[in-house]
């Protein structure tokens, strides 16, 4: 039924719940893991140009980190990429991509709950992905 999960991960704390739920199904359909970060460009760009080579760098960081937290989590290899742009466009491409047949995000990211019930992010994946989405919610001891 799945032979490629999708896990898009911001390295927030919110997101553990969605790779351990992500991790696990792909265990039980022995699919593959593709562990995905995504710099956002619009966050890179609205900083003052003179440090924007400087958070792209910080973030790059962030992701490495974010990425090696997945592959520890996980029972079986991961592969990893972290790419640049608008995450839910870059989240939606990379599922193209891989022929992935499910996707797996948490529902708040690093921005923290500016957004009521689901994060923005991971609602535009939900409305543009070609393929199921599973968001996992934090649960309320976890926050």
């Amino acid at each position: 039924m799945f032979d490629t999960v999708v896990v898009a991960t911001d390295g927030s704390e919110s997101v553990t719940r969605a790779v351990t739920v992500a991790l696990d199904l792909a265990q039980r359909f022995d699919a593959a893991v593709h562990a995905l970060y995504v710099v956002d460009s619009g966050e890179v760009d609205s900083s003052p140009e003179e440090l924007r080579d400087e958070l792209r760098a910080a973030l790059e960081s962030q992701g490495e980190v974010a990425l090696d937290a997945v592959r520890e989590s996980a029972d079986r290899g991961v592969t990893t990429a972290i790419r640049e742009g608008r995450p839910a466009a870059e989240i939606t491409e990379y599922t193209r991509e891989q022929d992935a047949d499910l996707v797996a995000t948490g529902t708040r990211g690093r921005h923290g709950e500016n957004r009521f019930l689901i994060g923005s992010v991971a609602e535009r994946v939900v409305r543009t992905c070609p393929v199921p989405v599973l968001t996992v919610r934090q649960l309320e001891s976890e926050s």
